[in-house]
């Protein structure tokens, strides 16, 4: 997922509002193996509320311009996959230092568990 890579590039060179305490990406399962992905910024961070993804400040633009892609993967995979590319940013990506400068990041299906990829 090259692609995911290139798109967190764009989407993080962007300036961060200062109200912004964690950072979450949302995935969305769009239908006939269409998957899509945002990132949001939000204004608070509670690993025992579960909500804390829906405290958003920002979307970075990325709700209407999310990551997109169609293969056929059950929602498990994607996951799997997402999380995995996901990790590997925070290790050597390059604007990894971003999202690591706040409390937290976290994954998941926007009807689904968050799972928490960093925390402060």
């Amino acid at each position: 997922m090259n692609e995911l890579t290139n798109w967190l590039d764009n989407v993080l060179r962007q300036n961060v509002p200062e109200d912004v305490t964690a950072f979450c990406f949302n995935l969305y399962d769009d239908g006939d193996n269409n998957w899509s992905l945002e990132l949001v910024g939000t204004g608070s961070f509670d690993v025992d509320d579960t909500d804390w993804p829906c405290y958003e400040v920002t979307d970075f633009g990325t709700r209407a311009q999310p990551f997109a892609w169609n293969k056929a993967q059950k929602w498990g995979r994607v996951l799997t996959d997402v999380v995995s590319v996901l990790r590997k940013y925070l290790k050597n990506g390059k604007y990894a230092h971003v999202l690591k400068s706040k409390s937290a990041v976290g994954v998941g299906f926007v009807d689904g568990d968050i799972e928490i990829l960093f925390a402060k």
